[in-house]
């Protein structure tokens, strides 16, 4: 899918994967709403925005950036955008969680012949602090390796409060300087204020966070609507722009965002949406009125195929 600059585009594409993440997660009848909702716009910002250097066609071309989901459980919203993007057919997201199938719940970057590789992934994630040390590396060697590429990872703020990850915040700024600064490496951090079943201000406060990050040598700033496309991409330009440092971007995100009853309600971190539930999630992701859902189906085929196969589940 071609990248573009027009926010409206960007907007839509947005709303159409958060249909899709709600729709794979109510076939599966298990998985992680909350988080995938609110980190989307950051991801379609990231790979239809411009900023992302890939190529579905060769997912593992060797001067590619690298992406890596540290918050591994919001896997279904990575998903959503690979398949958009044409790293595998977009029919293929039904499968989540589904025995035998590559989607599975976390991301699971493994090699044949043990099982199929899921095009796109670049690790194995989703036990919590792991995927910024993974990052780091993915940054140093671009380096030591004189490629251009570029390493962005998403952390959750729950993710915060782990040891390894402050590990590989505090080594990115210092190793083997001068000679390599992983000024290549941004850091995504979904400041959702809530994590597993409760806040994350009730668990272990983590504020001051910007400040943190800048303590350990980090070129480090806000982004204060984390699902303004615009404000994203102005961010990511910014963190594009810093030299002899790396970049963090602490975006703030509501968990659930675009769900009423989803939205900053610590139930929906790892439970699925019911039937009837996620029907009516998409209806407020999309924005139609009741009176009027069935005249929009009758415009949108492809939002009434979904609604059918979701209907047919309510039936079983």
């Amino acid at each position: 899918m071609p990248v573009s600059t027009d926010l409206a585009h960007l907007e839509a594409l947005a709303r159409e994967l958060r249909v899709k993440i709600i729709e794979m997660l109510v076939h599966a009848k298990s998985g992680h709403p909350g988080g995938s909702l609110s980190a989307i716009d950051m991801l379609v910002a990231l790979y239809f925005g411009g900023i992302l250097r890939h190529d579905p066609a060769q997912p593992y071309w060797q001067d590619r950036d690298r992406f890596v989901l540290s918050k591994g459980h919001c896997v279904p919203a990575l998903y959503a955008v690979l398949a958009k993007a044409g790293y595998f057919p977009e029919s293929e997201l039904l499968t989540l969680r589904k025995l035998g199938s590559r989607l599975q719940g976390h991301p699971y970057f493994h090699q044949p012949p043990d099982a199929e590789i899921v095009p796109g992934l670049e690790g194995s994630t989703g036990s919590l602090g792991q995927g910024l040390s993974i990052a780091v590396g993915f940054a140093l060697g671009a380096k030591l390796a004189s490629r251009d590429s570029r390493v962005y990872c998403m952390v959750g703020d729950g993710e915060c409060q782990t040891g390894q990850l402050w590990e590989a915040a505090m080594v990115a700024p210092k190793i083997r300087r001068p000679h390599y600064v992983l000024d290549n490496l941004t850091v995504l951090v979904d400041r959702n204020r809530i994590q597993n079943d409760d806040f994350v201000e009730n668990t272990l406060p983590l504020d001051p966070l910007l400040d943190k990050w800048a303590s350990f040598g980090w070129a480090a700033r806000e982004i204060k609507d984390g699902h303004d496309i615009g404000q994203i991409l102005e961010g990511l330009d910014w963190a594009r722009s810093v030299t002899g440092q790396p970049a963090v971007l602490v975006a703030h995100t509501i968990k659930g965002k675009g769900v009423s009853f989803m939205e900053n309600n610590p139930k929906w971190h790892g439970v699925a949406p019911a039937p009837a539930e996620g029907l009516q999630a998409i209806r407020e992701i999309l924005g139609v009125a009741d009176a009027k859902w069935a005249d929009y189906l009758g415009a949108h085929p492809e939002i009434a195929a979904i609604v059918n196969r979701i209907a047919a589940l309510e039936k079983k």
